[in-house]
């Protein structure tokens, strides 16, 4: 995924040999152990759980028929979270003013959508800053704002019996993040630490105490991304010119265990919104379901997925992806068990991008779109399937169902405002479209590489530039 301003037709598939963590049933996994300091498992962050897996234990909607439902809040909201109590929280960015807005809404509702049961805007960052966001075990949205103040937020009706939005705590942390500084990603660790990842490469986390501690990373790298973490207590963080994996120390402050530099190419791609890997990077592997992490780089030419072991920062393997698409990933990747998914985003028409981003060398290039699927086995890795879905979202994998659920764009590869989306599940082991069915709308419903999110009743809400679709 990615994120704010922050998915057709598929054909061509190749290399069909289904190989790797399928078995019979169509099972797949392991996922990591629940977090304990989080939400529930599968929709209490963007990207699933706390190791960024993009797979959830939750069945999606299918490939039957489907009603479409619109939230038109005239924002683009790329954070839906459910907590335990089946409400969503939304973070969403208005078109007009670009503050922060926290929406509550009830997917289970019935009538005519479109009115949160709540809102309430926060103090407005970067364009990066504040998208990241998480449930805690209580349902209550952690947030660093652009006061750079860590926000809890819950909700509970008053005594009218109207739902209310509330910060129910705030940490201070001006002292740990410079000023003109914004956090990009946060997340908690198995110990309650809050780990946090500012745009300047500030790294820091928070004890349940509310204390506070950092590390800088080197001078000129970036945090473009959000950030994972493992039941080993250890953190993942990816800049715009290495991956780190880091951990607390007995003092209770970060260290970084190792790092790892990567090919970052010569300048930033079209379709991607920092010069670097566009990856969250992602926890997965076969035992414990953490004991690999992956992101991809940003190569000219032919970019790699590359796999490196947990603890150690061996590298495992680099494997070429997209070889049949566009070279260039703004997503996390799907991981889980032995497998990666790597959806391209490359030639993607992002309408703005970072500031500092620079230049996309070219300036613009066609949408062709692509996946691909990498196992990783005793000898190192290998590529199972490519195909040419033109994924417009954050590709999801319900394990449950054993599909991966997306949005596609369809029209031509040169993009226009009037282009389509259709909603498509692909199937894991193939690669092959199992269903893809027209979505009404065009720019307007544009999902902008953003992460949808598989409810507990069956749905799928989907954020556009506009607001948020509810396929039901």
């Amino acid at each position: 995924m990615r994120r704010s301003p922050l998915v057709l037709l598929a054909a061509g598939v190749l290399a069909l040999a289904p190989t790797g963590t399928a078995d019979a049933a169509g099972s797949w996994g392991p996922l990591a152990s629940p977090n304990p300091y989080l939400g529930p498992l599968g929709t209490a962050t963007m990207h699933g759980d706390a190791g960024s897996s993009d797979a959830t234990p939750l069945t999606g909607p299918g490939a039957g028929g489907f009603s479409v439902a619109g939230y038109p809040l005239a924002s683009a909201c790329p954070t839906l979270l459910q907590g335990s109590d089946d409400l969503v929280v939304a973070l969403c960015t208005p078109v007009v003013g670009q503050t922060p807005t926290i929406h509550l809404l009830d997917p289970s509702f019935d009538g005519p959508v479109g009115t949160p049961l709540a809102s309430l805007e926060i103090a407005k960052g970067s364009l990066l800053g504040g998208v990241y966001a998480y449930l805690d075990n209580a349902d209550r949205l952690v947030i660093v704002d652009g006061n750079r103040t860590l926000l809890r937020v819950g909700h509970a009706r008053d005594a009218p019996g109207e739902w209310r939005l509330s910060i129910d705590a705030s940490t201070d942390l001006t002292s740990a993040i410079p000023v003109g500084d914004n956090v990009t990603g946060l997340v908690p660790d198995w110990s309650g630490n809050v780990w946090f990842a500012t745009g300047k490469s500030v790294v820091g986390l928070v004890t349940p105490a509310g204390a506070a501690a950092t590390v800088a990373l080197p001078a000129g790298e970036q945090v473009a991304n959000s950030i994972s973490s493992a039941p080993s207590g250890r953190v993942a963080v990816a800049t715009t010119h290495a991956l780190y994996e880091l951990r607390a120390d007995a003092a209770g402050r970060p260290e970084v265990l190792w790092r790892a530099a990567y090919d970052r190419g010569s300048a930033r791609k079209p379709g991607q919104l920092s010069w670097g890997t566009g990856s969250t990077p992602t926890y997965f592997g076969p035992t414990s379901g953490a004991e690999y992490l992956t992101i991809v780089d940003n190569a000219d030419g032919q970019v790699n997925a590359l796999v490196f072991r947990s603890g150690s920062g061996q590298l495992v393997c680099s494997q070429p992806v997209l070889t049949r698409g566009g070279a260039g990933s703004e997503n996390s990747p799907i991981g889980i068990g032995r497998s990666v998914f790597v959806a391209s985003t490359y030639g993607y028409p992002y309408p703005a991008v970072p500031e500092g981003a620079g230049p996309a060398v070219p300036p613009t290039a066609p949408f062709v779109g692509g996946m691909t699927r990498v196992d990783v086995d005793d000898t190192g890795c290998h590529t199972v399937w490519e195909n040419t879905v033109r994924s417009a979202a954050v590709p999801h994998l319900s394990t449950a169902d054993s599909s991966i659920y997306t949005v596609t764009r369809v029209g031509l590869d040169t993009t226009t405002p009037l282009d389509g989306y259709a909603f498509t599940l692909v199937n894991p082991d193939t690669g092959a479209v199992i269903s893809s069915k027209p979505l009404a709308g065009t720019i307007i419903d544009d999902p902008l590489q953003t992460s949808p999110l598989i409810t507990r009743s069956r749905q799928v809400l989907q954020g556009t530039v506009t607001g948020i679709l509810r396929i039901s």
